[in-house]
């Protein structure tokens, strides 16, 4: 599973990274997790808030934070 976090750097985008991370970490799903803070790679995603997560290249949400256990059943939905 390839997994993006989309965010220019600001503290939601920290946050949704970390939550990310740990999800990952708990449902022990094997994937990669990578940062994006470059804006035109994030505006080829066609996506006017951040954070993004994206799974497979595709954006599963936008613009808010969710928690650990969100995360993990969007992980689980998108094996």
């Amino acid at each position: 599973m390839n997994i993006k976090i989309l965010g220019p750097g600001c503290p939601k985008c920290k946050t949704l990274e970390k939550v990310t991370r740990d999800a990952v970490a708990e449902t022990g799903i094997d994937s990669t997790v990578e940062k994006v803070e470059d804006i035109v790679k994030i505006m080829a995603y066609n996506v006017m808030h951040t954070p993004v997560l994206v799974i497979n290249e595709k954006v599963v949400l936008s613009g808010q934070v969710p928690t650990v256990n969100q995360v993990k059943e969007i992980l689980l939905k998108n094996q």
